[in-house]
């Protein structure tokens, strides 16, 4: 299984159609969960926004799964790498989790927890773009295993 913890929501109707779209394309290559958790209101303290939000985030990961953190201080990486990445993954663990924290970054104990931070970018996304772009790799990364053309 592959999921997706993502603090926040999607508000734009257009957004989320889309990211609909690619969980079903997905879905048809093998099973996506993704979990939503709450948001904190932007206050002076960040540190402690960050961590109430991490710890939410981490009460959804279980013992048994591969974190995989998408985070600017992650390491870059492409299409065909991370496809071969999740190929050999699957090969040792059954559960493959990515997380998109909040808006102020990621928590210590998710830092901690993950086994490896990736970066998608070195351009800065909103959130709920950088959901649907992660959806988007992945599905790439499926027609890629499965020698399937996609977009040129």
């Amino acid at each position: 299984m592959i999921k997706i913890i993502a603090v926040g929501t999607i508000k734009d109707k257009h957004l989320d159609a889309l990211i609909k779209d690619y969980e079903k394309r997905i879905n048809s290559y093998h099973k996506i969960q993704i979990i939503e958790v709450k948001d904190e209101p932007i206050t002076s303290d960040e540190r402690m926004v960050k961590e109430r939000e991490g710890r939410r985030v981490y009460e959804k990961i279980g013992s048994d799964e591969y974190v995989i953190l998408l985070d600017l201080h992650g390491q870059m990486t492409d299409s065909i790498s991370l496809s071969n990445k999740i190929d050999k993954l699957f090969v040792h663990h059954s559960k493959l989790t990515f997380v998109i924290g909040g808006s102020l970054g990621l928590a210590d104990c998710l830092v901690e927890r993950s086994n490896e931070r990736i970066k998608l970018s070195d351009l800065t996304f909103t959130h709920q773009m950088t959901r649907l772009i992660l959806l988007e790799q992945i599905y790439r990364c499926f027609k890629i295993l499965n020698h399937e053309t996609y977009h040129k």
